[in-house]
């Protein structure tokens, strides 16, 4: 069903799940979505992973949350409709959603397929204003969703859809910086964390011919780690484990979200060594000691997921080396208490809902 504001359309009746305020848990929600337009992509969802921003942007952890808000940027679905001049798809695709719908398009990073850089007006899949409505985004806890096809991803049909969702996100955002920096067979890598993006850090970086060491707090999921493709895993709380491979690092991904002494980090890495951030904190990390970037040249740096060339490319990477995301199908029904077991860190290592349970 649709129906019409002042000169705007909007497809009513789109079923959810969204948060009404920082305290409130997520609950059903009914919304309008905007018509489908002559460049858009309608689609099914069948499945949405769960990411702690999602869980950032629930409690205003950023303070930029408007609500209500309906949270999901890893989105996988299937093509029910297109626009009158959309060629890149048709109804039955499987194709994917991720951190971005929309970007300004006419900046230089837009220009050179780095859409999560835009410098003017880049539109979030959730809690971003809408150009074309003039109200918020909302993401994939939903039945449904449109998209223009620019934003829109092809899924190969050699992989399991569940386990695609993560890769929108979680997946793109490790294998943009390991790619960037040019890790490859030679590279001595660490992966700081093994949760959601910390598995894929692990398995991308084994694919690309890396030597990978797991940092982990956790002498629990040392197991997981040499399955998952680490060579060596560290205890990052042992000083003495950690000493061995002072000055050896090249590349160094930290998917940890939260604050933590980034020094211990910053000294393993190798002259000219890279540290890359790939998490947000909701409080700001200590601040480093310089002294370690300066004398021996290495670099502080962050990465923001990847253009939507290069989230393509990678899951054509995926599909070609059978990568995917070791997930938990979960119902929308439990979501708050997903949120719960993912702050205790129960969860190996992605969350997904199925979208079935909403009907």
């Amino acid at each position: 069903m649709s129906k019409s504001f002042g000169n705007k359309s909007y497809v009513t009746n789109i079923f959810g799940y969204a948060a009404q305020s920082a305290t409130k848990p997520l609950a059903p929600f009914t919304f309008e979505r905007r018509e489908l337009g002559p460049q858009d992509v309608q689609i099914e969802i069948l499945f949405c992973g769960v990411c702690h921003s999602d869980i950032h942007q629930v409690r205003n952890e950023w303070l930029n949350t408007v609500y209500p808000v309906v949270p999901g940027h890893e989105i996988v679905g299937c093509v029910t409709k297109v626009g009158s001049q959309v060629q890149s798809f048709k109804a039955g695709d499987p194709v994917g959603v991720g951190v971005m719908v929309d970007s300004c398009r006419k900046c230089a990073s837009c220009a050179e397929g780095l859409e999560q850089y835009c410098e003017n007006e880049l539109t979030l899949t959730y809690n971003s204003p809408d150009k074309h409505t003039g109200r918020m985004t909302y993401g994939g806890y939903s039945n449904q969703i449109i998209t223009d096809e620019r934003f829109v991803l092809r899924v190969s049909e050699k992989l399991d859809l569940p386990t695609v969702a993560p890769l929108l996100c979680a997946g793109i955002t490790t294998y943009s910086p390991l790619r960037y920096w040019k890790v490859g067979a030679g590279s001595k890598v660490g992966i700081a964390g093994l949760g959601g993006l910390g598995h894929m850090g692990v398995k991308f970086a084994h694919a690309f011919g890396a030597h990978v060491v797991l940092f982990t707090t956790s002498p629990g999921k040392i197991e997981d780690a040499r399955r998952l493709g680490a060579d060596e895993v560290v205890i990052s709380k042992n000083p003495n484990e950690m000493k061995k491979h002072l000055n050896s690092f090249d590349f160094i991904l930290d998917t940890i979200a939260a604050p933590h002494n980034l020094d211990v980090y910053i000294e393993q890495l190798k002259r000219d060594g890279t540290l890359c951030l790939t998490g947000i904190p909701d409080n700001v990390h200590p601040s480093p000691n310089v002294a370690n970037l300066i004398f021996s040249r290495r670099q502080l740096a962050g990465s923001l997921i990847g253009g939507i060339l290069e989230t393509q490319e990678m899951l054509d990477f995926c599909a070609e080396r059978n990568i995917v995301s070791d997930i938990e199908l979960i119902p929308i029904q439990k979501i708050n208490e997903a949120y719960e077991r993912m702050l205790k860190g129960d969860v190996k290592y992605r969350l997904v809902i199925d979208m079935a349970s909403l009907r």
